[in-house]
């Protein structure tokens, strides 16, 4: 089966969306799929995948993503492809999988991240002025809106909903495949070691309670909301003790730290909150971790909290993340109904921070995500390729925009 995958862009240290795409792709691959990856981004072809590049050039982003959908179109229309799975909007895709939720969803969230409603008001403004927003969006309202439509694959039930609620889009035209992540198989021996490494580098205890965060952008994550989170912890102290050691907050990724440097620093909390930008050993920071709190406001399926389940980490996030269907309250962490709902976040992590309860919840956290390996993923992707091969629906559409 020859398969195209049309995404802009791969590099997998944008996100959990490209380094999902990628194992998908991989995994497919494994399945028997001669895999097409068709991207802007320049990359080698491999044994497993062939990269068919796309040249946009240096145009401005909006132009850029234009310019790719379309000359993607035409390279699928001459590939002779079984199936074009879609992840950048395609004119002629047989499958669309919005990876990063839909257009209108990810701008209303955006919004949701200011304070105030003029803020709000103002952010509207801006992104209806940014020009990439109207292309991403005129590509998607195409797509979805063509006869006969894409079959839509949703990673979550929260992505399915934004489909019908934005799009009004037909329920029968859309299959969720949850989102995938692997099992964690480090052994006891390597994970005692990593927590003991991470913890030694940021002159942790073993017995303070290592709260995480891992994002690359801090405020749509909610990293803010974690901080004024763990001053609520202290109960406005500064001694900010435990019975049994400090409480203190690691937060892991590229963005710019200095405006939430300044927010701990307001709130006496500058030494309990550590920035450790980038790193590629993100498994090693959550074996040395007791909670990962991620109060996002936009994550269609964040691979980031699958993955600290599967590592047997306890989780406190939002229903605004397609990854807390997968989360019982407190069995494996907590869902709090919005990242601005400070005192409920401080709520769930003063629960954790009882031994017991923690230590019950990391054991089954693994369990909340055993069923959903990015293999199983993929394989059901491919009983769908089949399905629409022999149902005859899988056939070149769309026009040219």
């Amino acid at each position: 089966m020859k398969v195209a995958l049309v995404i802009e862009r791969i590099e997998t240290w944008r996100g959990g969306a490209e380094t999902s795409t990628m194992q998908f792709a991989r995994d497919l691959a494994s399945l028997g799929c001669e895999v097409h990856v068709v991207t802007g981004t320049y990359m080698p072809s491999t044994p497993e995948l062939r990269i068919v590049p796309v040249r946009v050039g240096r145009l401005l982003k909006g132009w850029r993503t234009g310019f790719f959908a379309r000359r993607a179109a035409a390279l699928v229309r001459e590939g002779d492809y079984d199936i074009v799975h879609a992840i950048t909007p395609c004119p002629v895709a047989d499958i669309y999988q919005p990876r990063g939720g839909t257009v209108p969803e990810m701008l209303a969230r955006n919004r949701a991240t200011c304070p105030t409603a003029l803020r709000r008001a103002f952010k509207r403004i801006a992104q209806w002025l940014r020009f990439k927003y109207h292309v991403m969006g005129r590509l998607e309202t195409r797509l979805l809106n063509r006869q006969p439509p894409p079959v839509v694959v949703a990673i979550s039930r929260y992505v399915a909903d934004q489909l019908r609620r934005h799009y009004a889009f037909d329920p029968d035209r859309i299959r969720t495949i949850f989102n995938g992540v692997d099992p964690d198989v480090t052994d006891a021996a390597q994970r005692r070691q990593d927590r003991q490494s991470v913890r030694r580098q940021y002159a942790l205890a073993d017995d303070d309670l290592m709260l995480l965060c891992v994002a690359h952008n801090f405020k749509l994550k909610g990293v803010g909301r974690a901080i004024e989170a763990l001053h609520l912890l202290a109960g406005g102290s500064e001694s900010l003790r435990r019975d049994n050691g400090r409480c203190v907050l690691v937060v892991v990724g590229r963005d710019n730290p200095a405006r939430y440097v300044r927010l701990a620093d307001r709130l006496g909390l500058a030494d309990r909150v550590i920035f450790t930008g980038a790193t590629d050993r993100t498994g090693a920071f959550f074996h040395a971790a007791d909670v990962l709190v991620h109060p996002t406001y936009y994550d269609p399926c964040s691979r980031v909290v699958l993955e600290a389940l599967a590592a047997g980490l306890p989780v406190v996030t939002t229903r605004f993340n397609g990854a807390a269907e997968r989360i019982r309250d407190g069995l494996h962490g907590y869902v709090v109904d919005s990242p601005d709902d400070v005192e409920a976040i401080a709520d769930r992590l003063r629960r954790l921070s009882d031994d017991a309860h923690r230590h019950e919840c990391a054991r089954r956290a693994p369990a909340a995500v055993e069923e959903i390996s990015m293999f199983a993923h993929a394989g059901r992707s491919y009983e769908l390729y089949r399905a629409m091969l022999s149902e005859g629906t899988a056939v070149r559409q769309g026009e040219s925009l």
